[in-house]
C-alpha cells in the first residue's frame, strides 16, 4: 500500500526525531582548507603532541579519519584550539601522505603490521659489540624492514670499549652501510656524539635496537636538552636490557638541522608484512639481473636469473649472498 500520494512535498514525509540533538551523519567530509600543518611528535594513549609553528599542540584524531592512525613523523593537519595552552585540544582531520613507512609485525606470524615512524629518511640500528652481545639475525630483519619501507640503514655500534667492531665489520662490509663505532666514554667525554651527528644532518633518523645496547644513552647525548632515562643495568642471566623509553618520540636535533626518533627497544622484528621484491630495490647491481627471473621468484632457487648474472660479472658474489642472507631473515628466527 502506497503511504504517500503521487505528488508528495517535502513536508508530507515523516522523520524520525533524532533524541541525541546531534546533527545528522553524512558521508560529505569537510575539506579543512583552513587547517593548520603539523608534525607528529608522541602519541600516548590516543593524544598526540604535534608541533605547529614550533609550538607545541595536544591533539586528537578526528572521528572522520575513521581507523586511519597518525603515528610519529607524520605531517598532519590540524583545527580547533591551536594556542597550545594548558587542557586545550586541538583535532588531526587531515593525514598527509608518507614519503616512507618503517613497519614491523610482532613475529612472523602475526597478520597485523604496525607503523613505528613515518617519513623518516634513515634507520640508525643500533648494537652493542658486547653486554649484551649483537644479534645479526636482528640486524638483518632490520635491515629488511628498512629496505622495504624507503629508508636508508646505519650501522651504529657502541660499547667498542668492551669489544671490538670487527666480526660485525666483516658481516656487513659487503653491504657498503655507512657506519659509526662509540664508546661510552667517547660519548659521555668525547666526539662520538659529533661522529654521529655528522650522519643525521638534514635528515630525519629513526634510532632502533634491541634493550640495553646503549641507543637512549646515544639519543641523550645528541639531544642533551631532552635527557631520556637510561636503563644502566643489563640482565646477567638473560642479556636483555630494561625498556626505557615506553613509547616513539621526535627530538629536534643538537647543534644540526634534523631530527632524532628515539623509539621503544625492540626484542624481536617480525617481517611478515615484507614483500621480497622491495628488499631487491637496495641492490642496485643486482635489480637489472631479475628481469630474466621467474615469476614471484624468491632470488634463493635453482631458477633465479640472478646466479648467471654475477656469473657473467656484473655483480660482486658477495653481494648476491648478503641478499639472500637478508632474504632468508623472514624465514628464519632472530635467535638461530
Amino acid at each position: 500500500m502506497r503511504r504517500y500520494g503521487k505528488h508528495t512535498d517535502e513536508d508530507d514525509i515523516r522523520s524520525r526525531p533524532n533524541r541525541k540533538g546531534n546533527r545528522p551523519r553524512t558521508n560529505i567530509r569537510p575539506k579543512h582548507e583552513d587547517a593548520a600543518e603539523g608534525l607528529v611528535l608522541t602519541v600516548d594513549r590516543g593524544r598526540l603532541t604535534c608541533l605547529v609553528d614550533d609550538r607545541p599542540i595536544m591533539a586528537m584524531k578526528a572521528r572522520e579519519l575513521g581507523r586511519k592512525a597518525a603515528v610519529v613523523g607524520d605531517r598532519v593537519a590540524l583545527v580547533g584550539d591551536l594556542s597550545g595552552k594548558k587542557d586545550t585540544l586541538a583535532r588531526i582531520v587531515r593525514i598527509e601522505e608518507r614519503t616512507s613507512v618503517l613497519r614491523r609485525t610482532a613475529d612472523d606470524d602475526d597478520p597485523y603490521e604496525r607503523v613505528v615512524v613515518a617519513n623518516a629518511d634513515q634507520l640508525a640500528i643500533v648494537t652493542a659489540l658486547a653486554d649484551p652481545e649483537p644479534r645479526p639475525r636482528l640486524i638483518d630483519r632490520c635491515l629488511v624492514a628498512a629496505y622495504d619501507g624507503g629508508l636508508d640503514p646505519l650501522l651504529v655500534m657502541t660499547k667498542s670499549d668492551l669489544a671490538p667492531p670487527d666480526k660485525i665489520l666483516e658481516l656487513y662490509g659487503d653491504l657498503d652501510i655507512p657506519y659509526v663505532v662509540t664508546s661510552r666514554e667517547e660519548l659521555e667525554n668525547g666526539n662520538a656524539a659529533d661522529r654521529v651527528r655528522e650522519h643525521l644532518d638534514g635528515k630525519v633518523t629513526a634510532f632502533v635496537g634491541h634493550s640495553g645496547v646503549g641507543k637512549t644513552t646515544l639519543v641523550n647525548a645528541l639531544v642533551p636538552e631532552e635527557r631520556r632515562r637510561t636503563t644502566g643495568r643489563v640482565n646477567a642471566v638473560t642479556g636483555r636490557g630494561r625498556h626505557t623509553t615506553t613509547s616513539a618520540l621526535a627530538l629536534p636535533l643538537s647543534a644540526a638541522d634534523g631530527w632524532v626518533v628515539d623509539t621503544p627497544g625492540v626484542r624481536s622484528f617480525g617481517l611478515a608484512h615484507v614483500d621480497p621484491s622491495r628488499v631487491i630495490l637496495a641492490f642496485p647491481d643486482l635489480e637489472p639481473g631479475t628481469e630474466g627471473c621467474p615469476r614471484a621468484c624468491s632470488h634463493d632457487e635453482p631458477d633465479c636469473a640472478l646466479d648467471e648474472w654475477v656469473a657473467e660479472g656484473h655483480a660482486d658474489p658477495a653481494r648476491l649472498y648478503s641478499l639472500r642472507r637478508l632474504l632468508a631473515t623472514r624465514e628464519r628466527k632472530e635467535g638461530d
